[in-house]
């Protein structure tokens, strides 16, 4: 929780800090986590899950691609300790969650708020393609969402 606090503290993410952090990382129909590390300390971390009812991109997605909702699986709670930035451990924690997806013959989506630019950022550089930007309420609060599917 230290780690996730960190990055909380300076990029804001997540927008808004869980009551219970570390149920906050596995909540949902969780496929897997994983875990990356630089010089033997925790440097970041993403999650694969089922599409959730609150879920966004796996709707767009299914009905741009024809398939059913349920083959969408949903990339989450990615994040890098600051001082592990600039090691491609993003690019790395994503691709691991990609092949989780591929190999259960799902397909992988995500959504991203829309001022975290950095991450965007990210996702479009490993050819990830915006589906829509799209506003969603979070209990007290409408946010704005970059929905994105990833490349074939």
């Amino acid at each position: 929780m230290r780690v996730l606090a960190e990055v909380h503290a300076q990029d804001r993410y997540p927008l808004d800090w869980p009551d219970r952090p570390a149920a906050w990382l596995s909540q949902g129909p969780l496929l897997g986590s994983w875990v990356a590390e630089l010089d033997g300390r925790l440097a970041g971390h993403v999650s694969l899950s089922r599409a959730g009812d609150d879920d966004l991109a796996p709707g767009l997605w299914s009905e741009r691609s024809g398939a059913a909702r349920e083959t969408a699986a949903v990339v989450g709670r990615l994040f890098v300790v600051p001082a592990a930035r600039g090691h491609r451990i993003g690019a790395l924690l994503i691709g691991r969650a990609v092949r989780e997806a591929r190999d259960r013959g799902l397909h992988p989506v995500l959504d991203v708020v829309t001022s975290d630019t950095a991450a965007a950022a990210l996702y479009e550089r490993l050819g990830w393609q915006r589906m829509a930007t799209v506003d969603q309420r979070w209990d007290h609060r409408t946010v704005t969402l970059a929905c994105y599917t990833a490349p074939s």
